[in-house]
């Protein structure tokens, strides 16, 4: 456990880091849920207002470190793809 002032003090501020960055964590991965539940329906213009709402929330927790931004422009490439492969 930690002795020095400074360390409970950190781990105050990593506590309160952690909560919110499950929040946006969570808030990513329910419009990424939204976007894949419109392609599945078969309704490309549902899944495209999706994508539309789910790209800046997706860069934004690149940005923010919740996910590493390779990883939001491999999902977002994968989920434009696939929404392009809807109209063929």
């Amino acid at each position: 456990m930690a002795n020095h002032v400074q360390a409970k003090k950190r781990i105050r501020q990593i506590e309160r880091r952690t909560g919110v960055n499950n929040e946006r964590r969570t808030r990513t991965r329910t419009f990424i849920r939204k976007v894949e539940e419109a392609i599945d329906a078969g309704n490309q213009a549902d899944a495209q207002a999706a994508f539309k709402e789910a790209q800046p929330v997706m860069m934004r927790s690149a940005q923010k470190g919740i996910f590493h931004k390779n990883t939001v422009s491999r999902k977002l490439s994968r989920l434009s793809a696939r929404i392009k492969a809807m109209a063929a």
